[in-house]
Protein backbone atom coordinates (compact mmCIF):
# COMPACT_ATOMS: atom_id res chain seq x y z
CA UNK A 1 0.00 0.00 0.00
CA UNK A 2 3.22 2.41 -0.59
CA UNK A 3 2.37 4.92 -3.12
CA UNK A 4 4.61 5.34 -5.72
CA UNK A 5 5.17 8.84 -8.05
CA UNK A 6 6.05 9.35 -11.42
CA UNK A 7 6.68 12.26 -13.40
CA UNK A 8 4.14 12.50 -15.94
CA UNK A 9 5.51 11.70 -19.59
CA UNK A 10 2.51 10.72 -21.89
CA UNK A 11 -0.77 12.16 -22.63
CA UNK A 12 -2.57 9.06 -20.74
CA UNK A 13 -0.84 10.15 -17.66
CA UNK A 14 -1.67 13.76 -18.30
CA UNK A 15 -5.52 13.21 -18.26
CA UNK A 16 -5.57 10.85 -15.19
CA UNK A 17 -4.07 13.85 -13.80
CA UNK A 18 -6.76 16.03 -14.85
CA UNK A 19 -9.48 13.33 -13.57
CA UNK A 20 -8.09 13.39 -10.04
CA UNK A 21 -8.16 17.12 -10.07
CA UNK A 22 -11.45 17.35 -11.18
CA UNK A 23 -12.77 15.12 -8.54
CA UNK A 24 -10.78 17.04 -5.75
CA UNK A 25 -10.98 20.38 -6.92
CA UNK A 26 -13.79 20.67 -9.14
CA UNK A 27 -16.44 18.49 -7.59
CA UNK A 28 -15.30 17.98 -3.77
CA UNK A 29 -13.82 22.06 -3.22
CA UNK A 30 -16.29 23.48 -5.91
CA UNK A 31 -13.73 25.22 -7.48
CA UNK A 32 -14.71 27.09 -10.96
CA UNK A 33 -13.05 24.67 -13.68
CA UNK A 34 -11.91 27.92 -15.54
CA UNK A 35 -9.65 28.92 -12.53
CA UNK A 36 -8.22 25.12 -11.87
CA UNK A 37 -6.80 24.42 -15.82
CA UNK A 38 -5.12 27.37 -16.52
CA UNK A 39 -2.41 28.12 -19.46
CA UNK A 40 0.26 26.81 -17.22
CA UNK A 41 -0.60 23.05 -17.86
CA UNK A 42 2.01 22.49 -20.92
CA UNK A 43 5.05 24.35 -19.31
CA UNK A 44 4.60 22.98 -15.52
CA UNK A 45 6.10 19.49 -14.75
CA UNK A 46 2.81 17.15 -13.53
CA UNK A 47 3.47 13.76 -11.28
CA UNK A 48 1.14 11.26 -10.56
CA UNK A 49 0.71 9.25 -7.45
CA UNK A 50 -0.41 5.73 -7.50
CA UNK A 51 -1.13 2.92 -4.86
CA UNK A 52 -1.28 -0.76 -6.58
CA UNK A 53 -0.94 0.68 -10.05
CA UNK A 54 -4.23 2.85 -9.09
CA UNK A 55 -4.15 6.19 -9.54
CA UNK A 56 -4.31 8.31 -6.42
CA UNK A 57 -3.12 11.49 -6.74
CA UNK A 58 -1.04 14.48 -8.47
CA UNK A 59 0.89 17.62 -8.35
CA UNK A 60 2.78 19.51 -10.10
CA UNK A 61 5.50 22.35 -10.39
CA UNK A 62 6.44 25.41 -12.60
CA UNK A 63 8.99 28.49 -12.69
CA UNK A 64 7.77 31.90 -12.19
CA UNK A 65 9.26 35.27 -11.79
CA UNK A 66 8.62 34.26 -7.96
CA UNK A 67 10.50 31.56 -8.40
CA UNK A 68 9.51 27.65 -7.95
CA UNK A 69 6.10 27.12 -7.22
CA UNK A 70 4.66 23.58 -6.28
CA UNK A 71 0.93 23.38 -6.97
CA UNK A 72 -2.14 21.40 -7.71
CA UNK A 73 -1.77 18.87 -4.79
CA UNK A 74 -4.55 16.99 -4.79
CA UNK A 75 -4.87 13.52 -3.53
CA UNK A 76 -8.09 11.34 -3.82
CA UNK A 77 -10.56 11.08 -1.00
CA UNK A 78 -10.34 7.08 -0.44
CA UNK A 79 -6.50 7.65 -0.63
CA UNK A 80 -5.80 10.20 1.96
CA UNK A 81 -4.18 9.12 5.47
CA UNK A 82 -2.05 6.33 3.36
CA UNK A 83 1.49 8.94 2.96
CA UNK A 84 0.02 10.01 -0.89
CA UNK A 85 1.12 13.86 -0.06
CA UNK A 86 3.99 12.89 1.67
CA UNK A 87 5.51 11.38 -1.43
CA UNK A 88 4.27 13.90 -4.04
CA UNK A 89 6.46 16.85 -1.91
CA UNK A 90 8.92 14.69 -1.52
CA UNK A 91 8.93 13.90 -5.35
CA UNK A 92 8.24 17.07 -6.44
CA UNK A 93 10.96 18.70 -4.54
CA UNK A 94 13.73 15.63 -5.54
CA UNK A 95 12.55 16.78 -9.06
CA UNK A 96 13.15 20.67 -8.70
CA UNK A 97 16.59 20.06 -6.60
CA UNK A 98 17.53 17.79 -9.78
CA UNK A 99 16.72 20.93 -12.40
CA UNK A 100 19.60 22.89 -12.65
CA UNK A 101 17.72 25.91 -13.33
CA UNK A 102 15.97 25.71 -9.94
CA UNK A 103 19.08 26.20 -8.23
CA UNK A 104 18.96 29.24 -5.76
CA UNK A 105 15.40 30.17 -6.97
CA UNK A 106 13.00 30.45 -4.00
CA UNK A 107 10.58 26.96 -3.84
CA UNK A 108 7.09 28.60 -2.86
CA UNK A 109 3.45 27.06 -2.50
CA UNK A 110 0.27 28.19 -1.64
CA UNK A 111 -1.29 25.96 1.09
CA UNK A 112 -5.03 25.20 2.10
CA UNK A 113 -5.01 25.26 5.90
CA UNK A 114 -5.42 21.56 5.96
CA UNK A 115 -2.46 21.26 4.12
CA UNK A 116 0.11 23.73 5.92
CA UNK A 117 1.00 20.90 8.26
CA UNK A 118 2.16 18.80 5.14
CA UNK A 119 4.20 21.33 4.02
CA UNK A 120 5.76 22.15 7.21
CA UNK A 121 6.71 18.90 7.70
CA UNK A 122 9.58 19.54 4.63
CA UNK A 123 10.51 22.74 6.12
CA UNK A 124 8.07 24.82 4.61
CA UNK A 125 7.37 28.20 6.28
CA UNK A 126 4.06 31.13 6.29
CA UNK A 127 5.02 33.97 4.70
CA UNK A 128 2.38 36.72 5.33
CA UNK A 129 -0.75 36.58 6.33
CA UNK A 130 -4.18 34.05 5.53
CA UNK A 131 -5.31 34.88 1.72
CA UNK A 132 -8.11 33.30 -0.33
CA UNK A 133 -8.11 31.71 -3.77
CA UNK A 134 -11.08 30.08 -5.51
CA UNK A 135 -12.95 30.22 -2.39
CA UNK A 136 -10.39 28.33 0.16
CA UNK A 137 -8.24 29.88 3.13
CA UNK A 138 -4.36 29.36 2.07
CA UNK A 139 -1.23 30.62 3.60
CA UNK A 140 1.83 30.99 0.70
CA UNK A 141 4.59 29.48 2.51
CA UNK A 142 8.50 29.41 1.25
CA UNK A 143 11.30 26.51 1.99
CA UNK A 144 12.89 27.59 4.61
Amino acid sequence: MKPTVEKVTDKLALEQVFKIRELVFVIEQQVDPAEEYDEFENSSTHFLASIDGIPVGTARWRFTKNGVKLERFAVLEEARGNGVGQALVSAVLTDVEATPEAKGKTKYLHAQLTAVPLYSKFGFQKVGEMFEECNIQHYKMELA
